[in-house]
């Protein structure tokens, strides 16, 4: 067998596979033909009707095989595809292509299948949405250590933290939205953009590309930093992405669960956001009015960056919608550094007391240092507070952690609330208008 794409084989959609198929493409050649000559014939050119119903009759069965034969004896494929259709529809022969260059076809095609590859792709971040909505909300006030650098840092809940993934994908959509209302079609421009070809017949843009492909990989970073977020997570044993009964999670270590989807949503996207500067060179490198050094290029590029970017957001969904919190192990890990956590208050209330806030400071750091080597090499107590309430500097302030402050409830701020605004106002509001815009995509994927 021949070599075959794993995107077509492994992980896009069909959907967004046949969106991007050959016969697809072809079609809309057809049809921009259609479109051309019809506004032609308005206009006044003498094409009798049975060249468009000829050519109507025969939009959507083109010989894939008859035209490469074509294209193999002249080396051009819009004129290959030009060929083929004359031998169908002899009558419209004459006038197929009439005034156009190739870009009226291909990159006009390109253009359409954009549009409704975007529209696709609103529909699955539409479900990841939804389907991150609902943890979100369950775990709206579950307190969860938070990290910066990968350490200990604050309390946040679980459900603030899924509503920072669900965040960045609300901006990807917003960009998507706004590429959708702003592409503009190429038209019927002529060879170098000045419609000459035109004026005789009647007697008288790269940047798309680069700017889609850009949106594309905002999606694949936001899915990324999910991704990764999850993996870290999944080795703590907080979060886990789904696990089915029979899946094997190691071909040589029977008992292992490794997050294979969170991995290959990280090695897609990594495969995405890669393309984009694709893009943006081959915009750059247009030379004057035009060159073809962009052809062969986003043949491969601009599917490619669809179908990837479908994959990953149908990971996605599919991670969101199976997430397992595991509540026992997050409160273990609470349990385990609250007593650092409440240093802070006590620092707050020493100062408030008359103490030296720097002096305090380094009270708390010296014990803190102490607490956390003989808790890890010898597996002792964290002592810390009592520590600390025996200390001098804290002793004669008379201060020390009372028993309700180590209630990790007391330690999340407005999370809870912060979920419910964001879930109750901000959410609805993009999800509405994603489905004003791709209604068949989001009725595709969720109910919003």
């Amino acid at each position: 067998m021949t070599y075959s794409s794993p995107l077509s084989q492994r992980y896009a959609s069909p959907a967004m596979q046949a969106l991007w198929g050959e016969r697809r493409r072809i079609g809309l050649w057809r049809r921009l033909w259609l479109a051309l000559m019809e506004v032609e014939r308005e206009l006044g050119l003498d094409i009798p009707e049975r060249a468009l119903a000829e050519l109507r009759a025969h939009l959507d069965d083109a010989d894939l095989e008859r035209a490469a034969e074509h294209e193999k004896r002249i080396r051009h494929d819009v004129m290959a595809h030009i060929h083929h259709l004359g031998e169908q529809a002899p009558a419209a022969r004459p006038f197929i292509h009439l005034g156009a260059t190739s870009a009226y076809v291909t990159d006009n095609a390109d253009l359409i299948l954009m549009r409704e590859g975007l529209q696709l792709l609103l529909g699955r971040v539409a479900a990841v949405l939804v389907a991150l909505a609902k943890p979100a909300r369950r775990y709206r006030d579950l307190p969860c250590l938070a990290y910066t650098h990968f350490q200990p840092a604050q309390l946040t809940t679980v459900g603030k933290r899924i509503t920072l993934w669900i965040q960045e994908l609300l901006l990807d959509a917003e960009e998507l939205l706004h590429r959708l209302d702003t592409l503009q079609f190429r038209g019927v421009k002529g060879t170098t953009g000045t419609q000459a070809s035109f004026l005789e017949l009647f007697d008288g843009d790269d940047d798309n590309d680069a700017q889609v492909l850009a949106a594309l990989s905002g999606i694949a970073q936001s899915a990324a930093k999910f991704a990764t977020d999850l993996r870290l997570l999944q080795h703590e044993g907080e979060m886990l992405e789904p696990f089915e009964s029979d899946q094997v999670g190691s071909s040589a270590m029977a008992y292992k669960r490794n997050p294979m989807r969170a991995e290959r949503m990280t090695g897609l996207a990594r495969f995405v956001i890669e393309l984009e500067g694709n893009a943006w060179h081959t915009a750059a490198e247009q030379w004057l009015e035009r060159t073809l050094d962009d052809s062969a290029n986003r043949r491969l590029v601009i599917p490619e960056a669809f179908l990837a970017s479908d994959a990953i957001l149908v990971l996605a969904t599919n991670v969101a919608a199976g997430l397992e919190v595991r509540e026992p192990v997050i409160a273990r890990h609470v349990a385990a550094q609250l007593p650092f956590l409440a240093t802070e208050r006590l620092l707050m209330r020493g100062v408030k007391a008359g103490g030296d806030r720097q002096r305090l400071h380094e009270v708390i750091r010296t014990h803190s240092l102490a607490v956390a080597q003989a808790v890890a090499e010898q597996g002792a107590t964290n002592d810390l507070l009592e520590r600390l309430a025996r200390d001098p500097a804290f002793k004669a302030l008379k201060i020390a952690v009372r028993p309700e402050e180590l209630e990790p409830a007391a330690y999340v701020g407005r999370a809870p609330r912060q979920v419910d605004e964001f879930l109750d106002h901000v959410l609805p509001d993009v999800l509405r208008r994603i489905e004003a815009v791709a209604p068949a995509a989001v009725a595709a994927e969720v109910t919003v």
